[in-house]
Parts: C-alpha cells; structure tokens; sequence
C-alpha cells in the first residue's frame, strides 16, 4: 500500500482527549500494519493562543494569516515548537517513534513567497524525498509542521493543507485530512460518502457549503487534482472510525479529481 499522509488541524492540539483518542488508534493500527504513516499539521489555534499572550494583532487577507518579519519567530516557535513537540510527546507517548520536523528538513520542500502583502507565507513543492524514505524505511513515524525556508534562507509560514499535499505528492502517498467536521453534509445535513469537481461547485452555488467548509473542500479537491487521485476529508473524534481509515477505506468524504 502507499504510505499514508494524516493533515492534523489546529484544534485537535487544544483537544486533550481527541489526541489520545487519535493516537491510541494511530498505535492500534501500527502494530500489524504494512503501511507507512505521517503527519503533516498545522495549529493556528496554537498561534492565536501565543499572539493573544502577547498582546500581538492577528491580521488576515482573504482568510490567510499575514505573517510580518517581526511575528514570523513567533509563529514558528508556535508550529515548529509548542505544536510539533505536544504530537511528538503524544506520539511518544504511544510508542510510534516520532520524529519532528519541519518542510525545510533535509531539502524536503522548496519554498516560494506567496505575496509579498502576506509577508512571510509561502507555498511549497515537493524537492527532495531521501529523507522520508529513510525515516519510513527505519519504522519512524515523522512529524511535520508547516514551517518552511525559501531560497533566501528565511523563515516561512505555509498552509497546512498545501503543505502536507506537497508531501504527499514527494513520496507518492496518499493523503487524508482530518479535522473537526465529519465530512461534506447535503442540504438534509447527511454525509456524503464522495464529491467530483463539478458536484463541489454546485454545492457551493447551492451555499450548502459554506464558509470555512469551502475553504477545507477546496484545499482537498486542489489536492486531489495535484496527487490525482481522491483525498479523504474526515473526523479526528472517532477513534473507531479511525483505524478503517488508515487502513484505506473511506469514512468520511472522498473528494474525486
């Protein structure tokens, strides 16, 4: 089977009981499993968490975080530290071997300034995979925040979701994205099992998806044009739900290319 990518959102980090749900399942599944696992995650609740300590301004443009010079230490401290460090210590914790790291490790990623307005956000493609290959082949299970370098050498803030589609499409994996939502409802609030291109946009006509669900299907059907092939939008909440998941079998909606 192809190695599995799990994109962790944000408020899974401020959600005790939801982190050892996942990787208890995450543990279950690994001691019989053939298939290799990582983690790609953001934590924008982390960093507003840390700006708001701070007493530091959140600015937002079209929905992403504007990321000036003097706040980019901050927010990588946010992913690349607090965040990353409570899913190693989780995962540790469940005995999976982690490792963490971020999409600058071993040339993974390279890293492209998204608009100069946002300061330091860039996107990522994929560069360079030795070094998941030699992690995965030696049974660790890698961590990655969505924390790059550009060409420049400086820090830069990505979007969780087009990070771990760059990962996914460098070691030709599959990839599934888990946050706090089930799923795409229809208009009856029912899961739908799977979702094409021109069912989303209908959908969207419809408003009956809406808001930051638009966002969420709009990242994954980008990601399953790019990898070509469907990508899981599904709940961290069920733990039982969960190893079928990894194990390959749809649970919540599988957005088609």
């Amino acid at each position: 089977m192809k190695p599995l990518v799990i994109k962790l959102g944000g408020v899974l980090l401020d959600t005790p009981a939801a982190m050892d749900n996942l990787f208890a399942a995450l543990q279950q599944y690994c001691q019989n499993a053939d298939r290799t696992l990582l983690i790609v995650h953001g934590g924008g609740c982390v960093v507003d968490e840390l700006m708001q300590r701070l007493n530091l301004p959140v600015q937002k443009k079209n929905g992403l975080r504007v990321t000036p010079s003097d706040q980019i230490d901050i927010i990588v401290g946010a992913l690349a530290g607090i965040a990353n460090k409570k899913l190693v210590a989780q995962a540790a914790k469940c005995q999976l071997n982690p490792v963490g790291l971020s999409l600058a490790d071993g040339n993974l990623t390279k890293a492209v300034q998204f608009d100069p307005e946002l300061g330091h956000v860039a996107t990522v493609s994929a560069r360079k995979p030795d070094l998941l290959n030699t992690l995965l082949g030696d049974g660790f299970l890698p961590i990655i925040s969505s924390i790059a370098v550009d060409e420049q050498g400086r820090l830069m803030n990505v979007n969780a979701d087009q990070a771990a589609t760059a990962i996914a499409a460098l070691i030709n994996a599959d990839l599934v994205m888990l946050s706090d939502v089930d799923g795409v409802l229809d208009a009856d609030k029912k899961l739908l099992s799977e979702l094409n291109s021109a069912q989303i946009t209908q959908l969207i006509h419809d408003k009956v998806i809406t808001d930051g669900m638009i966002v969420k299907v709009n990242a994954a059907l980008d990601a399953a044009k790019m990898l070509n092939r469907g990508v899981n939008i599904a709940n961290w909440k069920y733990p039982e739900k969960l190893t079928a998941l990894f194990a390959g079998q749809t649970v919540g909606t599988l957005i088609k290319p």
